[in-house]
């Protein structure tokens, strides 16, 4: 995973491959930790994720709330026909701004 800041407001992060219970937590708090607190935008480029699991959204969920918390938002950029799929079952594509 990488996480990058192309301007104070905005963070992007690449690489995730899987969002699961063995490693949601780690990935909310590193991400959490890199972000400056200017941050108003997440980009969250999920072309690479292969599997998401119940944890992994609990992620999602908690990232958004805390950009929510700086009235930001949080996108998700490219998730792949299975992962969309997932955020679909959930309900979750109507709280996230999914950009394909």
């Amino acid at each position: 995973m990488h996480i990058q800041n192309p301007d104070a407001q905005t963070a992007v992060v690449t690489g995730l491959v899987e969002l699961v219970a063995a490693n949601a937590a780690q990935v909310r708090d590193d991400i959490r930790a890199a972000l400056p607190a200017t941050t108003v935008r997440l980009d969250l480029d999920l072309s690479a994720l292969t599997f998401l699991d119940s944890s992994g959204l609990g992620t999602l969920v908690s990232l958004n709330k805390t950009l929510r918390s700086r009235n930001g938002t949080v996108r998700l950029l490219q998730p792949a026909p299975n992962v969309r799929q997932v955020l679909e079952l959930t309900r979750l594509h109507r709280v996230f701004e999914i950009t394909p």
